[in-house]
């Protein structure tokens, strides 16, 4: 539940990826695509002209965006991101369970969302320019099959 009924701030979360337990592994300064929307398909009734009905068909989620920080030593997430995007497909692509939690000003959880099935399908870098002084940023991409959500 909200603390006291304020609704939670959007920059205190944790990220966790199952078999990577590696603290810089989980850290990510932005995450985004966290939507979920059910396609329709239109029909029509019959001999009917005069209207036509939607149904439900499957559900489909956005993919998950991660950015952070450009790591340059070696990592399990990093080996799983190369290994994936690399991949020629004679061997099986290894999703992953991904975990983010929005957490309270003491650090607590106040939601939990799982997706689950994910792999990379999109890694990039920052532009280089010598003219700003940014750091790089690391972008990656994940799709996912199925999307749960709980309040603590």
């Amino acid at each position: 539940m909200p603390d006291q009924g304020y609704p939670p701030v959007g920059f205190y979360f944790s990220l966790g990826f199952s078999e990577v337990k590696t603290m810089a592994d989980a850290t990510f300064q932005e995450v985004s695509g966290l939507s979920a929307e059910r396609e329709t398909e239109t029909i029509s009734e019959g001999s009917q002209n005069l209207y036509k009905s939607s149904i439900t068909t499957v559900a489909k989620y956005s993919n998950l965006v991660l950015k952070r920080g450009l790591l340059i030593e070696g990592s399990a997430l990093a080996a799983w991101v190369r290994n994936t995007m690399g991949s020629d497909l004679t061997e099986p692509i290894k999703p992953k369970q991904v975990y983010l939690k929005l957490l309270n000003n003491e650090g607590q959880p106040l939601v939990f969302w799982s997706f689950e099935n994910a792999w990379p399908v999109k890694w990039s870098v920052s532009d280089f320019n010598n003219q700003d002084s940014t750091i790089a940023i690391e972008t990656l991409e994940l799709s996912y099959t199925k999307l749960q959500q709980q309040w603590v």
